[in-house]
Order: C-alpha cells, then sequence, then structure tokens
C-alpha cells in the first residue's frame, strides 16, 4: 500500500540560478527527477522558472507549465508566494532590506509595495487553480518582529493593533483564496509576525478562522527557537497543509545561545542543515503527520550552511523515500480477533 503522504518533492527556490541546468523550469525539473524526485514546489517569484503574471492570465501558459513538468516526469506540488508575502506587511525598520524583494519601480514606496505585493499573493490563487492545485505556501509578512523581545516595554495595545492590521490585510487575501479554491499554508518562521503556535493562534484569531488560513509546516525553524516541534503537530495537524522537510540543530554554549549573537549562519549555535546531518526527528515526524491522516507533499527545502546543494539535494531524495510510510491496511493483531458475538460480549461484562 502507497505512503498517504507524496514525495519526495523539492522547493526549486534554492536551486535556481544563471546556469544550466537551473537556469530554466524544463532543465530544473528534468535534472530534479534525475534525482529521484516526483514532485516540485514552484517559486512564483522567480522570473527563470514560471511567470505569475501570465499565469493568472492565460490557462495555456499554465497547461504548458503542467506539460513541462510532466514531461520530466514531476508534478507541482504548490506555488510559493514567500518573497511577495513578505511584502504584504513590512514593519519600517525593514523597509531597505526587504525592498530588494519588490520591482525597482516600488522601490522607497511602502504603500506602492504593498499593492503589488497584495496583487501578487492574489494572483498566485488564480494562477494555483489554473493548475490544478489546491495548496500554496508562503508568508505572513511582519509589523511586530522588532518588537519580539518586551525590552524596552512596549507600548499597551502595540501588538494587539499589529496582528489587527494583519487581519486586516490578510482576510480580503485569504478570501479570495477561498473564493478560488485554495489554501495558503503560512511557514511559522522568525522574522513574520507568525513564528510559533502563540502567534499563528493570534493571526487566526486576528483572520476570524479564515478557512484558506493554513500552516507550511517546517520543523526546523522550531529547532532554533527550542519549540517542541512533535507537539507543534498535536496541537495545529488540521491546519497543515503543507511541509518543508528541512534539517537543524542547536547547540548552544557559554557564548551563545538562541539568539546566536549577531554571528553568521556558520557560526550560530542554532543554523540549517542539510537532511540526516541535523537533530530533527524526521522518523517521529513523519509518524506523527501520518497518524493524523496528512496525505499532501513532503518538499525538501535546501539551505544548509556547510553542504553544497548539489550534494544536500542528491542525499534529500532517498531520506525522504526512506521515511514515507506505507500505511497499515489492517491491525497488527487482527489475526487474533473473531467474528462479533453479542451473546459472548455480555457474558463477558455479566450482562
Amino acid at each position: 500500500m502507497p505512503s498517504q503522504i507524496k514525495g519526495p518533492a523539492l522547493f526549486l527556490a534554492q536551486f535556481a540560478g544563471d546556469a544550466a541546468p537551473f537556469n530554466s523550469l524544463k532543465s530544473l525539473t528534468e535534472w530534479a527527477a534525475g534525482l529521484g524526485y516526483k514532485g516540485v514546489q514552484i517559486p512564483t517569484f522567480d522570473g527563470r522558472l514560471f511567470d505569475l503574471d501570465k499565469a493568472a492570465t492565460s490557462q495555456t501558459y499554465c497547461d504548458e507549465v503542467k506539460g513541462i513538468c510532466a514531461d520530466s516526469g514531476v508534478e507541482i506540488t504548490e506555488l510559493s508566494t514567500h518573497l511577495q508575502g513578505q511584502l504584504v506587511a513590512v514593519n519600517p525598520a525593514y523597509n531597505e532590506q526587504f525592498d530588494a524583494f519588490a520591482p525597482p519601480s516600488v522601490h522607497g514606496n511602502p504603500t506602492a509595495r504593498t499593492e503589488w505585493a497584495i496583487d501578487q499573493v492574489k494572483k498566485a490563487a488564480v494562477a494555483a487553480r489554473r493548475l490544478g492545485l489546491k495548496h500554496t505556501v508562503g508568508f505572513t509578512g511582519s509589523l511586530a518582529f522588532p518588537f519580539l523581545y518586551p525590552w524596552p516595554q512596549r507600548p499597551a495595545g502595540l501588538i494587539e493593533e499589529a496582528f489587527a492590521e494583519l487581519g486586516r490585510r490578510w482576510t480580503p487575501i485569504l478570501n479570495h483564496y477561498r473564493d478560488n479554491g485554495v489554501d495558503i499554508g503560512f511557514e511559522i518562521h522568525p522574522g513574520e509576525d507568525t513564528f510559533d503556535g502563540a502567534t499563528w493562534e493570534m493571526f487566526l484569531d486576528a483572520v476570524k478562522g479564515n478557512e484558506a488560513a493554513m500552516i507550511n509546516y517546517d520543523p526546523s525553524h522550531f529547532v532554533l527557537q527550542q519549540l517542541d516541534y512533535l507537539a507543534f503537530i498535536d496541537l495545529y495537524h488540521d491546519r497543515i497543509n503543507a511541509f518543508h522537510v528541512k534539517d537543524a540543530e542547536f547547540n548552544p554554549d557559554g557564548r551563545q545561545g538562541v539568539y546566536s549573537g549577531y554571528q553568521s549562519w556558520t557560526n550560530r549555535a542554532g543554523r540549517f542543515r542539510s537532511l540526516g546531518d541535523g537533530q530533527v526527528d524526521f522518523a517521529a515526524i513523519f509518524s506523527k503527520l501520518t497518524q493524523y491522516g496528512y496525505d499532501s507533499w513532503a518538499v525538501l527545502e535546501w539551505e544548509c550552511c556547510i553542504k553544497s546543494p548539489e550534494q544536500g539535494a542528491a542525499e534529500g531524495a532517498p531520506f525522504i523515500e526512506a521515511h514515507l510510510i506505507e500505511v497499515a491496511g489492517k491491525a497488527f493483531d487482527d489475526f487474533a480477533g473473531g467474528s462479533v458475538d453479542q451473546g459472548q460480549i455480555k457474558r463477558m461484562l455479566g450482562l
């Protein structure tokens, strides 16, 4: 019996480049399929791989994209709007850094940049529908994150207003997704206002529990926060629509801990690693997701600061394949059972 979790799949964002085979959707998907991947998650923000504006208006183009992937031997798992979603809400402290995610025409103009980002994220819902997808993934953006640490003392109402504004911005977008029969899995990620379970609940309250608001589960971000990533599944499994398979490690010492002292990724106590090189218990994760009925894709997101992307991708496909679980078709103790005998049951209970 096949696994109910589909995979292995690969998020293409970190592999796209200007040299072959990484510079076109055709050659990159052929490369991924050659490594054993059966699905690809497509970044809608990389024009070398995907034209979001065209996909939102042309069924012919979407059919061509599906055909390219099918000819390579892979399916499209989800569309990613991480960078555009980040720009839906940007605290002024990040204006200079996040302008790089937007076209030059809106640089230095936060209002225009936000409008552009919202339009982009909405277009992804239409494109996903045209591609026959049910799920997308992305970020919420952040208004409150610079005030993460409660010193200096935060003014009363600051965090509440930040999440209320997130609700005002995201509710129309989520309604648009719902109307297109698509949802969006927000990656629970430091740097976003939704970075753990508590903030996810605050966001979900702000959008009034909108059914299109889902979770892209990535345990690596929880290792770096020292959050229980298995208990997270127990709490929020009904909202998980996507799964980034990414490893990480946390090695605190006398010099640094969770905040990692402004060090580079290589020198941080908490850092991302290639699959199998970190501390994440993927056997437990795949078991728990299977237990709760997760039936979408397991997608490798590679962000290791030590190993090359090519080696990480080559090792990632068999790693995911080895963790897929063939769901049991019967109970292990069925051999010891028998037919139902109501008389026997009553006698055993003294009834």
